[in-house]
């Protein structure tokens, strides 16, 4: 069976920097590689990239929609789907397997972690399954993607809760604090937020508000679609109750991955909607008795795709092999790079956060006069530079996300479109 390691991302590497192919098979014999540049070094970074089967005709900065998986990743997962199609086995053993390497790189432990299909499900489970009634409250920011606001909006509709927004700060971390304890009351019970929010990249200070909340006797809940892989994550130090996550994004996982997160002292507070075979504590006795699996496990239904969690593992594995908080500096420096380069053209307005503590690897930004959809077309058409639109509350910006594939040159080549165009204007 096929089992990713440590030493293949470092073999990989070292194969880069003699300029051989990455997916060629690697031989029986493995020979360590020559010295890599240090990470300070920009050529380590330049072989990171070449870790990644993306196109040199075009940048990709839009990891905060769509995560470009690794070589390593893709390999594993089509190694893995092999080699269980040869038995035609399940490989669940595989998924308990990688579930503790999923679970630490969250700062969690195994039996609070679910495999999901995305941060979407996670949040749906959570919304779906916490014991709410009509008139309860549930506040979120206005920023939130759908799949983290949708879930709540369809209890409103279907059972009458009420759903409260507030609007984010983009300049202070108290700001934020002070605006959702306005609106708590006797009637709110659960507080949700995005860890980095989708349009603008503000970064919430979730330690801060799992205080709050803890305080208030709300359950706090976090939309980590754009965190998990951008940033450290320590669940266990920020104390949040539940915690959902896209393998497809900053992790590089495969599509299709996901982790949800609830604290294990929890667990029984949210309802699973969905159950089948796995999600049992497995002395079931029919009619008399079924109870839950005693683990998060019980969220995961049925037959599951262990090739794509064996992939999602293999993301886990790559990263921290770099080192999250190596990961975390470089893709942030590219975004602060980008901010100041773009921040000093005319006609340009930087909404991203510029205060260190609630920026994020995201810079949003709008050109006067020029359309956001004018504008991702021209850059996309133009220059080859791929962008994602932000036109949420009426934003009218373009988004870019910068992630430890992208160099400076890339960001070089955005500042210098986005300089001729808002010439035009």
């Amino acid at each position: 069976m096929y089992r990713p390691t440590r030493r293949r991302f470092v073999t990989n590497l070292g194969r880069a920097a003699l300029g051989a192919g990455l997916f060629g098979a690697i031989g029986p014999r493995w020979e360590p590689p020559p010295p890599l540049p240090d990470p300070g070094d920009p050529d380590y970074w330049r072989l990171v990239r070449r870790q990644y089967p993306l196109s040199h005709e075009r940048v990709y900065l839009n990891t905060g929609g769509l995560g470009p998986a690794p070589f390593a990743v893709l390999d594993a997962v089509v190694h893995t789907t092999r080699s269980l199609q040869t038995l035609s086995e399940t490989g669940h053993h595989l998924i308990e397997e990688t579930r503790p390497e999923v679970a630490a790189f969250l700062g969690a432990d195994p039996d609070e972690v679910a495999f999901t299909r995305n941060a979407t499900e996670g949040n749906s489970v959570v919304a779906s399954g916490l014991d709410l009634r009509a008139g309860d409250e549930v506040i979120f920011e206005s920023h939130a993607h759908p799949g983290g606001s949708f879930p709540w909006m369809v209890r409103q509709k279907e059972d009458g809760i009420r759903v409260r927004i507030f609007e984010p700060d983009p300049t202070s971390e108290e700001g934020n604090l002070e605006r959702i304890a306005a609106l708590i009351n006797e009637r709110t019970r659960v507080l949700q937020v995005s860890h980095v929010t989708a349009p603008t990249g503000i970064r919430f200070p979730v330690e801060a508000m799992a205080r709050l909340a803890r305080d208030r006797g709300l359950w706090f809940h976090i939309d980590g679609a754009q965190s998990a892989g951008m940033i450290p994550v320590n669940l266990h130090a920020i104390a949040c109750d539940s915690y959902a996550a896209s393998g497809h994004k900053w992790m590089g996982g495969p599509h299709g991955t996901g982790v949800l997160y609830v604290r294990k002292d929890r667990l029984d507070e949210v309802r699973p909607t969905e159950t089948g075979a796995y999600g049992d504590d497995g002395d079931v006795q029919l009619p008399e008795r079924f109870g839950y699996a005693p683990s998060a496990r019980r969220y995961e239904v049925g037959t599951r795709n262990a090739s794509l969690v064996a992939g999602l593992g293999e993301a886990v594995n790559f990263l921290e092999t770099i080192g999250m908080r190596r990961v975390a500096v470089r893709a942030g420096a590219l975004a602060a790079y980008l901010r100041e380069r773009l921040r000093a053209l005319s006609g340009v307005t930087i909404l991203t956060p510029g205060k260190d503590s609630l920026a994020a690897a995201m810079i949003t930004f709008r050109v006067e006069k020029l359309p956001y959809r004018e504008l991702y077309r021209y850059l996309l058409g133009e220059h080859g530079l791929r962008c994602r639109i932000v036109s949420e509350r009426g934003l009218d910006a373009l988004r870019v996300s910068t992630h430890i594939f992208n160099q400076e040159d890339e960001c070089d080549r955005l500042v210098e479109a986005v300089r001729a165009v808002s010439a035009r204007q």
